[in-house]
Protein backbone atom coordinates (compact mmCIF):
# COMPACT_ATOMS: atom_id res chain seq x y z
CA UNK A 1 0.00 0.00 0.00
CA UNK A 2 1.23 3.17 -0.78
CA UNK A 3 0.20 6.51 1.55
CA UNK A 4 -0.83 9.28 -0.97
CA UNK A 5 -2.39 11.59 1.42
CA UNK A 6 -5.50 13.06 2.76
CA UNK A 7 -6.55 9.32 3.32
CA UNK A 8 -5.93 8.05 -0.46
CA UNK A 9 -3.85 4.96 -0.76
CA UNK A 10 -2.91 3.08 -3.92
CA UNK A 11 -2.38 -0.77 -3.86
CA UNK A 12 0.50 -1.63 -6.17
CA UNK A 13 3.50 -4.24 -6.25
CA UNK A 14 5.16 -1.89 -8.35
CA UNK A 15 5.91 2.21 -8.40
CA UNK A 16 7.48 2.82 -11.45
CA UNK A 17 8.12 6.46 -10.73
CA UNK A 18 7.41 9.76 -8.31
CA UNK A 19 7.77 13.40 -10.12
CA UNK A 20 7.63 16.80 -8.16
CA UNK A 21 4.89 18.70 -9.31
CA UNK A 22 6.71 22.24 -10.02
CA UNK A 23 5.25 25.28 -10.77
CA UNK A 24 1.35 26.20 -10.79
CA UNK A 25 0.36 23.27 -10.75
CA UNK A 26 1.46 23.02 -7.62
CA UNK A 27 -0.69 23.19 -4.77
CA UNK A 28 -4.15 22.49 -2.96
CA UNK A 29 -2.86 18.87 -2.12
CA UNK A 30 -1.50 18.38 -5.49
CA UNK A 31 2.44 17.44 -4.68
CA UNK A 32 4.01 14.35 -6.81
CA UNK A 33 2.54 12.36 -9.50
CA UNK A 34 2.94 8.46 -8.98
CA UNK A 35 3.26 5.87 -11.73
CA UNK A 36 2.36 2.78 -10.26
CA UNK A 37 1.93 -0.80 -11.91
CA UNK A 38 -1.74 -1.43 -13.82
CA UNK A 39 -2.75 2.37 -13.96
CA UNK A 40 -1.81 4.00 -17.50
CA UNK A 41 -2.03 7.80 -15.88
CA UNK A 42 -0.54 9.10 -12.99
CA UNK A 43 -1.99 9.28 -9.65
CA UNK A 44 -1.54 12.73 -7.87
CA UNK A 45 -0.49 12.74 -4.24
CA UNK A 46 -0.60 15.36 -1.64
CA UNK A 47 2.28 13.95 -0.36
CA UNK A 48 6.21 14.84 -1.39
CA UNK A 49 8.16 12.27 -3.27
CA UNK A 50 10.31 12.17 -0.35
CA UNK A 51 7.70 11.34 2.53
CA UNK A 52 6.41 8.67 -0.12
CA UNK A 53 10.21 7.07 -0.41
CA UNK A 54 10.71 6.81 3.20
CA UNK A 55 7.05 5.55 4.02
CA UNK A 56 8.69 2.59 1.55
CA UNK A 57 11.63 2.17 3.47
CA UNK A 58 13.92 3.63 0.61
CA UNK A 59 14.72 6.34 3.02
CA UNK A 60 19.11 5.98 1.73
CA UNK A 61 17.33 6.98 -1.54
CA UNK A 62 16.36 10.37 -0.57
CA UNK A 63 19.03 13.13 0.02
CA UNK A 64 19.39 14.23 3.27
CA UNK A 65 21.09 17.14 4.86
CA UNK A 66 24.69 16.58 4.36
CA UNK A 67 24.11 15.27 0.38
CA UNK A 68 22.18 18.58 0.21
CA UNK A 69 24.96 20.95 2.01
CA UNK A 70 27.45 19.23 0.23
CA UNK A 71 26.25 20.22 -3.11
CA UNK A 72 25.35 23.42 -2.01
CA UNK A 73 29.21 23.69 -0.93
CA UNK A 74 30.78 22.29 -4.76
CA UNK A 75 28.18 24.49 -6.39
CA UNK A 76 29.50 27.46 -4.33
CA UNK A 77 33.08 26.52 -4.80
CA UNK A 78 32.22 25.95 -8.60
CA UNK A 79 31.20 29.16 -9.35
CA UNK A 80 33.72 31.27 -6.77
CA UNK A 81 36.04 29.81 -9.11
CA UNK A 82 34.54 31.09 -12.49
CA UNK A 83 34.63 34.29 -10.38
CA UNK A 84 38.43 34.33 -10.07
CA UNK A 85 36.94 34.56 -6.38
CA UNK A 86 37.29 31.96 -3.97
CA UNK A 87 37.38 32.18 -0.10
CA UNK A 88 39.65 29.65 1.10
CA UNK A 89 38.94 30.06 5.00
CA UNK A 90 35.13 29.63 4.22
CA UNK A 91 35.64 26.63 2.16
CA UNK A 92 37.69 24.59 4.81
CA UNK A 93 35.32 25.89 7.58
CA UNK A 94 32.65 24.54 5.92
CA UNK A 95 34.44 21.22 4.68
CA UNK A 96 35.69 20.45 8.05
CA UNK A 97 32.05 21.22 9.44
CA UNK A 98 30.34 18.78 6.53
CA UNK A 99 33.02 16.09 6.94
CA UNK A 100 32.45 15.97 10.84
CA UNK A 101 28.95 15.53 10.65
CA UNK A 102 29.77 12.59 8.62
CA UNK A 103 32.42 10.53 10.34
CA UNK A 104 31.57 8.76 13.22
CA UNK A 105 33.43 9.42 16.23
CA UNK A 106 35.78 7.41 17.91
Amino acid sequence: MVALGFGKFARADRIFALERITGEERGEGRRTRVWIEGVADPLIASRTEHTILRDMGQGAAVAGPDLDEALDLAARLAAASEAGRVDLSDLGRRARHLLSSTTASE
